[in-house]
This record gives C-alpha cells, structure tokens and sequence, in this order.
C-alpha cells in the first residue's frame, strides 16, 4: 500500500470513529457543559484565605469542546486554581480522546519524540540522586521519559504510574519495568517505602487536590529517598504577556498553577529539605509557537469532531487552506523561542520549574 492510499484509510477510519462517538457525546452534553462542573467555591484551596479574585477567563483551546472556563487567584498566596472545579463527570468528559482514544497516536508521537528533553530532565536531576535504585515515574502517560531516563542512569529500575491505559501499555513495551493504573494517593498504600525517588512531571497542576498527591510521593519514599516535582511555572512573563494563548493555562485540564514558594513550603510541611530548585532546565522553548498555533486554531474552521457539527469536504479544505496560511507565522515563532531560550532564565521567561528534594 502506498503512502497516500495509507493516509487516505486513515483518514476514512477517522471519519468513522468520529460518526460513532458523535451520539455518545450528544447525549453527555444534553445537559449542557454546566454539568461538569462543582459549586463556585470562595477561597483558596492552598492556603484558606478568602481574598480570590477572577485571573483568566478561556476555552478549550486545543480540542474546541463546550465550555468556558475561568482561573481564580489568591491573592494572600498567590496561588492560581480553576474555579468553579471541573466535577468527576467533566474531568472524565474533557480528558476523553485526548490521550487515548482519538488523540492517543497523536500524542504518543509527540511525547516520544521529546527524547532530547526527556534527556536533558533526567541529567539535571542526576547529580542529586545519588544511590537511587528504584524509581517510580508518577502520571508517566505512555512510559517515555523511563525508557530514555534508563540510558542516562542505567542502574535505575522505572516503574510508572498513570490513570489511562498508556501505563499497561509502557509496561507491554517494555519502557517501565512495572506499571500501576490508578489514582496515585489510592495505590500508594500499597507501595508504601519501596522507592528511592519519586518524579511528578507536569502532574500536580491536574490533580485535584496536589497537597494530597506529595503525601501519596512521602508514603512511597524510603527514608533519605528524593522527590521531583515539575510543574507549569505561573510567574513566568510569557504568562502575563500571551495571556490566554499561554500553552501552559491547559484548560480545563490544568487544575493547580502553584507558584514555586508555595510548593517549596509544601514539601517543607511534609518533612522535606529542598535540595535543587532548577528553571533553566525546566523550560520547554515552545511559547511563541504554541501562541500562534492556538491562535491559527481558532480562527481557522473546526475540525471533525464528534463534540461539534459534522462538516464536510469544503469545509475541511478552507481549514487545510488557513493553517497553510499561517506556517510562516509558526516558523518565524519557533525561530524566536529558540533565540530568547538562552536568555529564558535571566528575562524570568521560563515556563517551568523543577523542584527536588529530600525525604528527612
């Protein structure tokens, strides 16, 4: 078969699997996207204060389904949260074909081409996690970040953990040596002490409640064992300057955005000492770019998909059509991300931070 005929049955598998999912959609959205969420709630989920005030308001940028979605922050600590909170039913509605599903091949190729970042993380870390044997890779998604961190500490066991089923599939491929689908602060009973190190990449910011999620990393450390934890940096100036064309506001699946004082004091609460604070390191050279992608996305014509109108062949051809439109503007932003990444630090235009520390 050759390559267009091959891109031609996928494209007609993809317009079926779409047509299938439409009704299943239809009937969670009869309610209308107000379903999905919890009571608006009046004060800080970090730290009690009642002084919130409205940040950001958005939608789904990246899949276009239902919804407006606003960030609150506090401001005694300065702590950023969705609010009102999606419910279990919308985190299930919103998270559905984004990483599995329809959006699974597309994003396993995207995570596993990062080798170079997923590379760079582990050799930032290394120097701090002396003597680590076990490693347990929490939210590990499909297991990439494991199967390229093993080249680089090579007498590590990775083990992952994630609530889709791209964990069994890590572990079929050999990329973490055991793999746990499930909450984390569920399962960590059951791996009480077992790990030397603990990772939690860009995980916290879509939990529910992360105070919970570093208590479930403190029950599956030994004693002396390290955590690392990385997470959207809220105070960086792209996120004032892109307002809501920054990737990193993700919602509605970005939950959390703490700023780094606020997880330093956290881990200090729970017995940690603070080891490695890195944003150099941390920083993914993508903002200009994914600005201009969300920006072409919304101006161009929807897609195909099974939460929105069908559309047919014109349609998909005036989409085709504005996108080419705007690959010089992509090019010429990806070509200024990687100029400014040298100076990223030193303009406090990192878009990250990692955070490292020992289990006392």
């Amino acid at each position: 078969m050759t390559s267009r005929e091959e891109r031609s049955r996928r494209r007609r598998a993809r317009r079926e699997t779409v047509s299938g999912l439409r009704p299943e959609y239809a009937a969670e959205l009869a309610d209308g996207p107000q379903a999905f969420f919890e009571p608006l709630r009046h004060n800080c989920p970090w730290c009690g204060s009642g002084r919130i005030g409205g940040h950001l308001l958005t939608a789904d940028l990246l899949q276009h389904k239902p919804g407006r979605f606003r960030v609150d922050r506090c401001h005694s600590c300065g702590h950023l949260f969705q609010n009102p909170r999606l419910n279990g039913r919308g985190l299930d509605f919103y998270y559905r074909d984004f990483y599995d599903g329809l959006g699974e091949q597309q994003l396993d190729g995207m995570f596993g081409g990062r080798t170079t970042s997923y590379r760079r993380r582990a050799e930032s870390v290394r120097p701090h996690l002396g003597g680590v044997k076990r490693w347990l890779d929490v939210g590990t998604g499909h297991g990439h970040f494991c199967e390229v961190a093993r080249a680089v500490l090579p007498e590590v066991e990775f083990d992952g953990l994630d609530r889709s089923e791209g964990v069994e599939l890590a572990e079929r491929r050999g990329r973490v040596a055991r793999g746990f689908r499930g909450p984390f602060t569920e399962l960590a009973p059951d791996l009480a002490g077992e790990y030397d190190a603990v990772s939690l990449f860009h995980y916290l910011e879509h939990s529910t409640e992360p105070l919970r999620e570093l208590e479930a990393a403190r029950t599956c450390l030994r004693p002396g064992g390290h955590i690392v934890v990385e997470v959207p940096d809220p105070g960086s100036r792209y996120a004032r300057l892109l307002g809501r064309w920054w990737l990193p506001w993700l919602q509605p699946q970005h939950l959390h955005l703490m700023p780094v004082g606020n997880l330093r004091g956290a881990l200090s609460d729970l017995g940690f000492t603070v080891v490695a604070e890195q944003h150099r390191s941390a920083h993914e050279p993508v903002d200009l770019v994914a600005a201009v992608w969300l920006a072409l996305e919304g101006a161009a014509p929807r897609d195909d998909l099974p939460w929105l109108p069908p559309v047919g062949p014109l349609h998909r051809a005036l989409r085709g059509a504005a996108l080419l439109a705007g690959v010089p503007a992509l090019v010429a932003a990806a070509l200024l991300d990687q100029a400014v990444a040298p100076f990223a630090g030193r303009l406090g235009l990192c878009n990250a931070y990692r955070l490292v520390a020992r289990r006392g």
